[in-house]
């Protein structure tokens, strides 16, 4: 049985996915009429999801690698794309995901989360509205890059983001991205070739979902918004510019 809340995030879910098909075929034409310009800059095309449940936003990252992987085996462009959007709430982990059991799981359920068990790299964090999460779909060798510089580049992107709004972010040898001893951005990446999963930086985030964890399986860190650092609300729509700007610049992309 589905509660009345949970069929309308299902009927979202397939509005939503009808939108990302109907852009697809918006790309196409994008691309027709871009392919023949010799151009030094990565060409990546951004979709704004909007708010999504987490299963229908891994389809489609799914979906798209394939097509990116497709597409460099044929010998054509890579077509790297950009998901934005949001989620409902949801704890996800990563591929360490035998550490929580299900007892674990049904009582972060019983808080009115989702709960997911990923391939991504990391341990446990939470999804969640006024958070903008980004999940990168690119073909690494098109940048003629790695995975470590991968790593670092998303990195570098969200302090350029933070350095924009006046916030001092930085790494640490755990992961992600801080302002001191708070993460601000997770980060849990898949692919070595074509990438999925990505980022979670907290604009706006209720914070008090993560009190029920220990986020990132990481002990005595806290962790922090974009909001709270400036008191003042930030929202995501707020940050998507500024992103945009960062990413561009640190992956040497034009985004579309």
């Amino acid at each position: 049985y589905k509660s009345a809340d949970d069929q309308n995030k299902d009927q979202l879910a397939s509005a939503r996915i009808r939108e990302f098909e109907s852009e697809e075929k918006n790309f196409k034409i994008i691309f027709e009429n871009l392919k023949n310009l010799k151009m030094a800059l990565q060409r990546v095309l951004v979709h704004r999801l909007g708010t999504m449940q987490y299963k229908p936003a891994w389809e489609i990252q799914k979906s798209l690698a394939e097509k990116i992987k497709a597409n460099v085996d044929a010998g054509g462009e890579p077509e790297h794309r950009l998901l934005l959007l949001e989620h409902y709430p949801v704890y996800t982990v990563g591929i360490r995901s035998k550490e929580y059991t299900l007892q674990e799981e049904e009582r972060l359920k019983s808080l009115g989360a989702e709960f997911h068990r990923t391939n991504r790299g990391g341990l446990i964090t939470f999804h969640g509205p006024g958070q903008l999460t980004a999940y990168p779909i690119l073909h690494l060798r098109s940048f003629g890059k790695g995975i470590k510089w991968y790593v670092c580049a998303l990195e570098r992107t969200i302090i350029r983001t933070c350095r924009s709004f006046g916030v001092t972010a930085q790494t640490s040898p755990h992961t992600g991205v801080w302002v001191g001893d708070n993460k601000i951005c997770a980060l849990g990446i898949h692919g070595r070739h074509v990438t999925t999963h990505g980022l979670a930086l907290n604009c706006n985030t209720d914070l008090s979902w993560y009190n029920h964890i220990i986020p990132c399986g990481i002990p005595d860190k806290g962790v922090t918004s974009l909001s709270r650092e400036l008191n003042q609300d930030v929202t995501i729509q707020d940050v998507i510019p500024h992103f945009l700007k960062a990413f561009q610049e640190v992956f040497n992309s034009q985004a579309v």
